[in-house]
């Protein structure tokens, strides 16, 4: 094949390489150019659509680590076989149709987000911001700083230094109307033309975002210690999105050497940097909170997210970034012009909670009823039987069930639905084909949003379905 006839229109909103990549992506899966068959070079695409190379090849990458393309040395790039290829929009797909299940009245739903019912601390919530609204003058409802407040940024990096090990200044911190922007504003501050690598399985969220903001795309598998160094090192990538301190959804904690491994790729080479996403570091049941790896890059590789979705509410929305040093003349020169996502009055709330000492005994109160829960529920998961195994335990609010041979992550799912019990198949957070239904599969189950009687009794009824 020589030529590609494609339609690119540069007034569109949709870059240039997005065009080409889902022109080819539909030819493909329509049977319009076949597996086996070779493509034109990205140099004679480019002259042929008058388009830079650089432009082709960010689509031919994005179409190689979705599974259409196969890249062959000195040959050229030719056409998968895609059946049964796994396909990003059917997963949304899938993803509005158990969005639509959320309405079917579930009597038990053991959901990895959330907190426990009654968990938000709303009388101390509701006193500081009567104290803040009381104490206000004008300037609390003028534009604040682009990066969020100075006095929450303080508390901030306050309370990361002293609970997460993360050495900063204030001026490092970034805060946002949660990790989707903050992300965005990243692609700001860094650019475009970028390739990240991400754990398989992952936060599909996060690989969204990013696919979204036009990012190339790739996938690492994991051991039993996390992201494989070496497959990093062979993907060409720049950027890594990991999560060390409670991996999700695999709920693995990721050991000091790996983490010196990493960390020692994003150095040998000038531009590379670790994504580093703490999300519910405040959670863990097992020893002591490992320190974040941040506390341990000496040459500014490690851009790290927090949020207090997890530990406070979702609908807090406040989350923040810690800058290497190194980025902050890029945040200058193209982030300062975004302003502040989060209110100054939710901010200066925010502040208060943390300086107060009402974080830290919510903090206290919630890891009490969560390992309370936890507990129970694994006492319970060991009635199930040899069969079932279980990971991730350590830390979080989730758990990962390893079901027996033969009942496959599809059919557990649907045998709790039938029970009225909603659990979450892991091939959801997967990219790339699913397991051999023969091998079993495995289920999350999500313990913050229920209390111990209902996990007790929804634990029963798991039990009795999916041994019938």
């Amino acid at each position: 094949m020589n030529e590609l006839t494609i339609s690119l229109d540069p007034h569109r909103k949709t870059p240039l390489y997005e065009q080409i990549y889902g022109f080819i992506r539909e030819e493909i899966r329509g049977g319009r150019i076949r597996a086996g068959e070779r493509l034109p070079s990205a140099r004679a695409l480019s002259g042929y659509l008058s388009v830079s190379r650089s432009t082709v090849d960010l689509a031919y990458e994005q179409l190689v680590s979705e599974g259409y393309l196969e890249s062959v040395p000195c040959k050229g790039y030719f056409v998968c076989e895609i059946e049964g290829l796994y396909r990003l929009d059917e997963k949304k797909e899938e993803t509005k149709e158990d969005d639509a299940a959320e309405q079917t009245p579930f009597r038990y739903d053991f959901a990895v987000t959330g907190t426990a019912p009654g968990g938000f601390p709303q009388n101390s919530w509701k006193k500081i911001s009567k104290e803040v609204l009381l104490d206000a003058d004008d300037s609390l409802f003028q534009l604040g700083d682009a990066k969020g407040e100075h006095g929450l940024r303080e508390a901030i990096r306050d309370y990361l230094h002293h609970a997460r090990g993360v050495n900063c200044r204030t001026e490092q911190i970034i805060v946002g109307a949660g990790n989707d922007y903050l992300l965005m504003l990243l692609s700001v501050i860094l650019g475009r033309g970028h390739k990240v690598a991400m754990e398989n399985p992952t936060y599909i969220s996060a690989y969204r975002c990013f696919a979204k903001l036009g990012y190339a795309m790739c996938t690492i598998s994991m051991d039993e210690a996390g992201m494989r160094p070496a497959e990093l090192e062979k993907s060409g990538v720049d950027l890594a999105y990991i999560m060390p301190s409670h991996q999700f959804p695999m709920g693995m904690v990721m050991p000091m050497k790996r983490r010196m491994q990493l960390l020692a790729w994003a150095s040998r080479e000038s531009g590379r940097y670790l994504i580093e996403d703490d999300y519910d570091s405040e959670f863990r049941y097992k020893g002591r909170p490992i320190p974040a790896l941040q506390g341990n890059d000496t040459e500014g590789k490690v851009i790290y997210l927090g949020t207090f979705s997890r530990a406070i509410a979702p609908s807090i929305r406040i989350s923040y970034m810690v800058l290497p040093k190194t980025l902050l003349p890029a945040y200058e020169e193209n982030g300062r012009c975004f302003s502040a996502t989060v209110s100054k009055t939710d901010q200066k709330i925010l502040e208060e909670f943390m300086r107060s000492g009402a974080f830290e005994r919510h903090l206290n109160r919630m890891r009490a009823q969560y390992k309370g829960k936890h507990d129970l529920l694994i006492r319970l998961l060991k009635e199930f039987g040899r069969e079932y195994t279980v990971s991730g335990e350590n830390a979080g609010v989730h758990v990962l069930v390893h079901l027996p041979r033969g009942l496959s992550e599809a059919e557990a799912v649907q045998r709790a639905k039938e029970d009225g019990v909603r659990v979450y198949g892991l091939e959801r957070y997967c990219i790339g084909a699913a397991t051999d239904p023969a091998q079993g599969g495995t289920v999350l189950l999500g313990y913050a949003g229920l209390s111990e009687e209902e996990i007790a009794e929804a634990a029963a009824i798991l039990k009795k379905c999916w041994n019938a």
